[in-house]
């Protein structure tokens, strides 16, 4: 897809900073990226932790895959290009959400490990945090929460992730999480744990 600029196009610069936005929520803005196979528990546990950040006065919003697919990216389908679009679109919308001071969770099974790398160049260090569902293929088929894996091993699906199309494991995620072993409980805690270390979350919400 080419999507050349018009020379009419001018960056404008807001009056107010994400900093100055973000301090009247006593949070940083980050993006949480949750990636893995079809039924690894990214959907779980980022709704799970969004709760529980909203329990704690946090501000919050949740991207997910289907979600997105019905509304902004409805044009899409689910060929390579199709898929690297889908990201890059995520990772813009994204980025704005944080420049308003929330702090974002998203989740896509996002194969590539070019396209989360796009996207991780779109926010300052340490902002973007790849939480790698790190659960085996056979725990996500016994799942098989949308039957997608059965309808690609008999043909009827073809290009899924994790079957005849590959998953590019994150090399140096910031967070793994194996949900064949770890209740959703854990994970938040593990999570919460990671954001409130590296002072993501700062004294002054309801925690």
């Amino acid at each position: 897809m080419d999507y050349a600029l018009s020379e009419n196009i001018v960056w404008h610069d807001h009056k107010l900073t994400r900093t100055e936005r973000a301090s009247l929520k006593h949070q940083h803005p980050c993006l949480l990226w949750f990636t893995g196979l079809s039924g690894s528990g990214k959907s779980t546990i980022a709704n799970a932790l969004d709760v529980a950040l909203h329990q704690q006065g946090y501000h919050t919003f949740l991207l997910d895959g289907d979600n997105v697919r019905h509304g902004l990216n409805k044009d899409l389908g689910f060929s390579n290009e199709d898929r690297v679009e889908n990201i890059r679109r995520i990772g813009e919308v994204s980025k704005l959400f944080a420049d308003a001071g929330l702090i974002v969770l998203s989740a896509f099974i996002s194969p590539f490990a070019s396209d989360r790398r796009l996207v991780r160049n779109m926010f300052p260090a340490g902002e973007f945090i790849e939480v790698y569902m790190d659960t085996p293929l056979e725990t996500c088929e016994e799942r098989d929460p949308k039957g997608l894996y059965q309808k690609a091993r008999s043909g009827q699906i073809h290009d899924f992730t994790g079957i005849d199309s590959p998953y590019e494991r994150p090399s140096h995620p910031e967070i793994t999480l194996d949900t064949s072993n770890l209740c959703v409980e854990t994970c938040v805690d593990n999570l919460m744990s990671y954001l409130k270390e590296r002072d993501l979350l700062k004294p002054g919400s309801d925690s």
